[in-house]
C-alpha cells in the first residue's frame, strides 16, 4: 500500500490484525512454462471467484433493518442494509473483505471449504452479530455489498482491483449517508475490513475532502498491496523477481496496473509497515495471538467487542 494514500493525518485509526508467522517454504523446482501457468492462475483470480450467497439475515438476531440502494461514485448500483438505532446521532459504515459480502462468508460450505481449508479458514463467518453489537451499543449502522459481490451491481468487467474501483463504492456510501434526511447530520465512523480498508484508504487519497468529518476508522486485517502475492510465490518456490511478470499479466487482462492482493496469508512485518505509514496522531495496533487463521480476525469484534467499543466511544462522542 503506497504511503501517499494516507492523507488524513487527523483521523484516529485502530488497526486490528492477527499475528501470523509463516514458515519458510520448501523450494519447488518449476520450469519456466509451469511458472507462467501458475502466474496465469493467480491473474485469473482477479476476475474469477466463487460468489457467496447472503447466507445470514438480520432476522436471526431480531434486528430491524431497511434494505437500501444507492449509487457508487461512478454509478454502479449498490445494495445494503441500514440498521436504525432510535435516539442515536452516530453511525458506523461497515463493509466487507474480498470474497465476502455484507452477511459474511459460509466458508464451512463448498466451494469455500476446499478453498480456505489449507490455512484453516474453513468455518462460517457471520457478520450479523457485529451489526447487533454496534446497534446495541448505540450506533446506527450502514453495511453494503461492494460492486461485484452480493446483490450489488457489476462493474469494471467484474474485476477485483485491490481497492481502486471499490473506492468508488466507499464514496457512494458516504454521500448516501450525508444525503439521507435522517442521517445527514450524524457523526460518522468507519469500520472497513481488508478490501474495504484498502478501498477506504484509496478513496482518502483521491477524495480527501469526503473524509474531513470522519471521526475514526477501525480497520481489521490490513495488508499492503503485494505482500500476499509474495507469500503465494514463495510458497510455490518461485523467485520474487516474477512479481513483475505477474503485474504485467494483470495489466494485460485489465488495462489497469495494480499490485496483486490475496486474502489468505500475510506477515506481521508487513502489517507493521502499513500501520507505521499511517500519519495519524492517534492510532493503535491490536495483535490477536494464538491463531494463524485469518478469518479469526474478522470474528474478533463479535468475540471480544470491549476494546473496539471503547475506542469508538472515545472518538465518536
Amino acid at each position: 500500500m503506497r504511503r501517499n494514500v494516507f492523507s488524513i493525518a487527523a483521523t484516529a485509526i485502530l488497526s486490528l490484525v492477527q499475528e501470523y508467522s509463516p514458515e519458510q517454504p520448501t523450494p519447488i523446482n518449476m520450469t519456466e512454462p509451469e511458472i507462467m501457468e501458475f502466474l496465469e492462475e493467480i491473474a485469473d483470480g482477479f476476475r474469477i471467484w466463487p460468489e457467496a450467497p447472503l447466507y445470514h439475515r438480520p432476522d436471526e438476531l431480531n434486528l430491524k433493518y431497511e434494505t437500501v440502494t444507492f449509487p457508487s461514485e461512478d454509478g454502479v448500483p449498490l445494495e445494503g442494509r441500514f440498521f436504525p438505532c432510535n435516539g442515536s446521532d452516530k453511525i458506523i459504515i461497515m463493509n466487507h473483505p474480498r470474497l465476502f459480502n455484507r452477511a459474511g462468508l459460509p466458508s464451512h460450505t463448498e466451494p469455500w471449504n476446499t478453498l480456505t481449508a489449507p490455512l484453516g479458514n474453513n468455518f462460517d463467518v457471520n457478520f450479523i452479530p457485529d451489526y447487533k453489537i454496534l446497534h446495541d451499543a448505540g450506533y446506527n449502522v450502514l453495511t453494503h455489498d461492494f460492486r461485484n459481490y452480493g446483490m450489488s451491481g457489476r462493474g469494471n468487467n467484474v474485476l477485483y482491483s485491490g481497492g481502486r474501483y471499490e473506492s468508488y463504492d466507499v464514496i457512494g456510501a458516504l454521500r448516501y449517508i450525508r444525503k439521507r434526511k435522517d442521517t445527514k447530520d450524524m457523526t460518522i465512523g468507519l469500520f472497513p475490513q481488508y478490501m474495504g480498508g484498502s478501498a477506504t484508504f484509496f478513496a482518502m487519497g483521491t477524495h480527501p475532502g469526503e473524509f474531513k468529518d470522519i471521526r475514526t476508522i477501525v480497520f481489521p486485517q490490513p495488508i499492503s498491496a503485494n505482500m500476499s502475492s509474495k507469500v503465494t510465490l514463495q510458497t510455490a518456490g518461485i523467485d520474487l523477481d516474477y512479481l513483475k511478470e505477474l503485474d504485467d499479466m494483470v495489466y494485460w487482462r485489465t488495462s489497469l496496473h495494480l499490485e496483486v492482493r490475496n486474502d489468505l496469508a500475510t506477515h506481521w512485518s508487513d502489517v507493521q509497515d502499513v500501520f507505521d505509514a499511517i500519519p495519524a496522531e492517534d492510532k493503535e495496533l491490536l495483535w490477536i495471538n494464538g491463531t494463524t487463521r485469518r478469518w479469526d480476525g474478522y470474528l474478533h469484534f463479535q468475540r471480544h467487542p470491549d476494546a473496539i467499543l471503547k475506542w469508538l466511544e472515545r472518538w465518536m462522542n
